[in-house]
């Protein structure tokens, strides 16, 4: 009997919290700050803001959404990254960065000027001409190109007389390319790849107990959480974002604005994002020798 209260009141507890949760939607917010948010937005400003432009940013890895139970049709990523970059790099540096010129919607905004320009041309005499598009330097190229499903999986649980709950996760990975490309010359002038996990889990806590002779009753409850996908691939964003700026002050570029915060931000970017080297696998590059022979 008194395993039998025992799984009552926890599951009783776990329903009326879930109950909670569930029972008023919360408002709409703007999107939440991730992890490298802040990083991006306090990077110091630039000795001068580049014209930058992105026609597509597409999902190039053809997955469609892990479903074990039956085959899914939806996209496992989100299918508007390119949205989410354009987003980014006005963020970054409070803005500072980028001037991003618009080219996903370039020809709707073609076809407005081309109304007021006849529109004035009909009804005004011709009027003052509109100021000419901004042009871009670089092109900002890549895509999503990885989404593993099942990266890692466990679980653990236990039971003592009936009564007991257990927890089962799965992890999945997406990877982002991002890459500049200069358009007066087509070189890629730098390029970097970005991967972040993607985390669920789901905790249930289960007991049974007979009520009376021949009669079970069993009770269950459990929650679940998983990871946004399109906050992943936003952050996974914004960190290819950073790498591309720091790759780019390391490579000569662009540069600060104050240059002399330029060591610093390098030797924070190799000490938070760059994974040091192991001796071992130091060595078997050592080893390898020459390619062509």
């Amino acid at each position: 009997m008194l395993r039998f209260f025992a799984a009552a009141l926890l599951s009783a507890t776990l329903l009326s919290a879930c109950a909670t949760l569930t029972g008023v939607a919360p408002e709409a917010q703007l999107m939440p700050d991730t992890k490298a948010t802040a990083t991006l937005v306090d990077l110091p400003p630039p000795s001068k803001p580049l014209d930058v432009a992105v026609y597509e940013f597409p999902d190039l890895t053809g997955q469609a959404k892990p479903n074990p139970n039956f085959a899914e049709y939806s996209r496992a990523v989100t299918q508007g990254a390119a949205a989410v970059l354009v987003d980014v790099l006005t963020t970054a540096g409070n803005g500072s960065w980028f001037h991003v010129a618009e080219r996903n919607g370039l020809k709707d905004l073609v076809q407005e000027r081309t109304l007021i320009e006849n529109t004035r041309r009909a009804y005004s005499g011709g009027g003052a001409p509109l100021p000419p598009v901004r042009f871009a330097g670089l092109l900002l190229e890549g895509g999503i190109i990885g989404y593993d499903s099942d990266f890692i999986t466990g679980g653990a649980g236990a039971k003592f007389f009936g009564i007991g709950d257990g927890v089962q996760y799965r992890s999945d990975v997406v990877t982002v390319n991002l890459r500049a490309v200069s358009v007066a010359s087509g070189e890629v002038l730098a390029s970097v790849t970005t991967t972040k996990q993607i985390f669920s889990y789901q905790n249930e806590i289960s007991g049974y107990g007979y009520t009376a002779p021949l009669h079970l009753l069993e009770l269950d409850a459990g929650v679940s959480h998983n990871d946004p996908g399109q906050f992943a691939v936003r952050e996974a964003i914004e960190l290819a974002v950073y790498s591309l700026i720091v790759n780019g002050i390391k490579s000569n570029l662009w540069h600060l604005k104050d240059r002399a915060l330029e060591p610093g931000l390098l030797g924070s970017f190799l000490t938070n994002y760059v994974a040091p080297v192991q001796p071992a696998t130091l060595a078997a590059s050592k080893d390898t020798g020459p390619v062509n022979q």
